[in-house]
């Protein structure tokens, strides 16, 4: 962690307004996508009127996640936002799965901004950037001029977070306050001229199909809508208002959101091409058209505004591209720092530059982002869909850390919203995972595919984590195993599900095909051998399928063992260093022998069996080195510790079955029972005859006292002890007389 020259650790500093906030809250929460998934999936699946309630619902939901966000930054403005709070309230291992979430869905957002910029350039500027061909991934041209555009604009957004404070923030609120703007001016000039031809909102839902249940799987879709809302909690630190006045900027956030994607709608059907009989035959064919026609809230400004409608949209549409990238880059910056600082992810992600800004955090994902135009806007599109699971995933995730910790803390409207964010948001991942619940399929098969490499890769993370903590703090719980495994496995099994179904239809149509051409041409390939064809086809997905499947699970479970017996083993190491902790605060450093506060535990333990009346015989020897101060004055204290040694060895000699404690300086007790009680007298005799000879022929003395444990006289140890202690002291007053006496006889 960065120093200042007082030597204490620096910090994020204060410096995010109340609209400053708001606008990173809005303009990450709407990107390039607002423009097409408001209609190829929004409008195709529910309608008009069931996308409108469907985002009014999705709005309540977030609205029960937004309660559960504002109560974690009262409770902990902090960087790293619902990953430090998961951290605090449920531990480091949810951190590490709230962590690794965040990080799949921030990325896959800043991601597809990024690539969105040459599908702009496309769309308004024709091939301009389209030179230097290099190759096609999945049916998308890669052109060099392109991807050089992508890497300038995420360097220099970069630059831009990196080396500013002040700077984005006045930015984003610019641009949040331009695509507002112009998307509502757009909307209302083309409600107030339509002409009546070519402008109908029929149908309000879709044809064939329940409208409840349009209304529910829009609501169930709505995190995409919102995602990145809560981005703001990654600085909450930095945030120059007491934080208490979050609320009321959230809430404005979550309402414009809405606001702004109901707009959109509206925009979206306000006309349609005359050739198409109403807005859904336009809306579903737009895939296949060309220029302005091709994006219909386009279409809609061009024909009543003209163009400076486009132009507004345009200014738009780059605006919700550049305040997502700016605005996703510093989120990751943050929560990346908080990773760093906790040892998470690398120690220099924790650092910060001399604007106080995590700038190696902002450089390591603009390096890792410069990768992404290289593979193309159709494998990112995959990498969006996942957007939606990660969202709900968080968001639960974030629901019971604030369900918890507002049930500890006695607050009962924060335990009902957490408690119902968390509910809300398992239902929604059930739906999301198991398509045919809702008769519609929110994930492409390559995203549910993409989701299993990521928990994969999760697996892998956690066991370079587990390695390189130093404290221990991981892998003390195994929801990071479960969690991921299971997510893992449930993927795969519908990316399986999913291959095979397309496969399926896919084999259908061509049989249909191939009857449809027997009946109308004649001749062609024997029915049997193309039946045979279309089976095997099918036979040879599925089987493919299985090994992939079959592939990924037993590496994963090759990982999760290997986590499993490096968390073991840590914690067996934990326990022994505990217990040798332990020992080490019972013991004397000097002597090696059990300490005081050893000796009060064994008095505890001793006086609780006296109380009980089930106390075995025992005896209390108090033993003291005479003249040790002399040895100390005269020779030294080394002399005097060592002399300490010697006769800690001599008593642990003597008492050899029996606990010997170093009482004070020159003071031992030792403890009988068993074996060494039976033989008492005879243990301490050798001890004063040791002492005797000592002082005729030169060596240590000691002075022993004894006392036996007397049910009817003592009620506590601490009596045993007093009587033993007194015992002691009256030979060693006898000790000394002999030793003068020793020294008249000598002279």
């Amino acid at each position: 962690m960065n120093l200042n020259q007082s030597g204490k650790q620096e910090e994020l500093r204060p410096y995010f307004t109340r609209p400053g906030v708001w606008a990173f809250s809005v303009g990450t929460s709407i990107g390039w996508g607002s423009f097409v998934v408001t209609c190829n999936t929004y409008l195709t699946q529910a309608g008009i009127l069931g996308t409108v309630l469907g985002l009014l619902l999705g709005m309540a939901v977030v609205l029960i996640v937004n309660r559960n966000l504002c109560y974690m930054m009262e409770r902990s403005a902090n960087a790293g936002g619902i990953y430090s709070y998961g951290t605090g309230v449920r531990g480091h291992d949810t951190g590490f799965l709230i962590g690794w979430f965040l990080l799949l869905t921030y990325l896959a957002i800043l991601w597809a901004n990024i690539t969105s910029l040459p599908l702009f350039a496309r769309r308004f500027f024709g091939t301009l950037f389209q030179f230097g061909y290099c190759y096609t991934v999945f049916g998308y041209d890669v052109f060099a001029g392109e991807v050089l555009l992508s890497v300038v604009a995420v360097v220099l957004v970069g630059l831009l977070c990196a080396r500013f404070r002040k700077l984005p923030q006045v930015l984003m609120l610019v641009l949040t306050v331009l695509f507002l703007g112009s998307v509502t001016v757009c909307t209302v000039g083309a409600l107030v001229a339509r002409d009546g031809a070519g402008t109908s909102f029929a149908p309000a839902y879709i044809p064939d199909s329940g409208h409840l249940r349009q209304i529910v799987r829009t609501a169930v879709i709505s995190p995409w809508a919102f995602i990145g809302f809560e981005n703001v909690s990654h600085f909450s630190q930095e945030f120059s208002f007491p934080v208490k006045k979050i609320r009321s900027v959230m809430l404005a956030s979550v309402l414009m959101t809405t606001a702004f994607y109901i707009l959109m709608t509206l925009l979206s059907v306000a006309a349609f091409p005359p050739e198409y009989e109403n807005w859904l035959a336009y809306i579903r064919d737009m895939d296949r058209l060309e220029g302005l026609q091709a994006i219909p809230a386009f279409y809609a400004a061009s024909r009543y505004l003209g163009g400076w409608g486009v132009t507004l949209l345009v200014l738009a549409l780059l605006s919700v591209v550049l305040t997502s990238i700016i605005a996703n880059l510093t989120a990751l910056s943050r929560l990346l720092y908080a990773l760093g600082r906790d040892r998470v992810a690398p120690a220099a992600m924790g650092t910060l530059n001399r604007s106080h800004i995590p700038g190696k955090a902002i450089w390591a994902v603009v390096a890792l982002s410069c990768l992404i135009p290289f593979l193309g806007r159709t494998a990112i599109g995959w990498i969006v869909d996942v957007t939606t699971l990660g969202a709900t995933i968080i968001y639960g995730f974030l629901s019971d850390s604030v369900r918890k910790d507002a049930k500890n803390r006695g607050d009962r409207l924060e335990t009902v919203t957490g408690a119902a964010g968390e509910i809300i948001m398992i239902g929604f991942a059930v739906l999301l995972l198991v398509p045919n619940l809702l008769s519609f399929e929110p994930m492409a098969s390559e995203s549910y595919l993409l989701f299993a490499a990521w928990s994969l890769l999760g697996l892998l993370a956690f066991r370079i984590v587990l390695w390189r903590s130093k404290e221990r703090v991981f892998g003390r719980s195994v929801i990071v195993w479960i969690v991921l495994l299971l997510l893992m496995m449930l993927t795969i099994l519908m990316w399986v599900n999913r291959k095979a179904q397309i496969v399926t239809e896919e084999s259908m149509g061509a049989i249909g095909a191939y009857y449809e051409q027997a009946v109308t041409v004649g001749g062609g390939m024997d029915a049997s051998e193309f039946l045979g064809r279309q089976t095997k086809r099918i036979g040879n997905a599925i089987s493919q399928g299985m090994l992939v499947s079959l592939s990924l699970i037993i590496i994963s479970v090759a990982i999760m063992v290997n986590n499993y017996r490096t968390a073991l083993s840590r914690e067996r190491e934990w326990e022994e260093e505990l217990f040798q902790a332990r020992e080490r605060s019972l013991s004397d450093s000097l002597t090696r022998v059990k300490n005081k506060h050893a000796y009060r535990q064994w008095e505890q333990r001793i006086d609780a069996e006296i109380e009980a009346g089930d106390c075995a015989p025992f005896a209390v020897v108090v033993c003291d080195i005479n003249d040790l101060k002399l040895v100390n004055d005269r020779i030294g204290h080394k002399a005097g510790d060592d002399c300490i040694r010697r006769v800690s060895k001599s008593i642990c000699d003597v008492f050899s079955h029996s606990p010997v404690f170093r009482y004070g300086g020159d003071e031992f007790v030792v403890l009988l029972r068993g074996e060494d009680y039976n033989n008492r007298l005879a243990l301490l005799s050798q001890i004063d005859r040791e002492s005797a000879n000592a002082q005729e022929n030169g060596g240590d003395v000691i002075a022993a006292g004894m006392a036996e444990y007397d049910s009817a006289r003592h009620n506590t140890m601490l009596r045993v002890f007093e009587l033993a202690d007194s015992r002691m002291y009256a030979r060693k007053q006898a000790l000394k007389q002999r030793k003068a006496e020793l020294a008249a006889g000598n002279s």
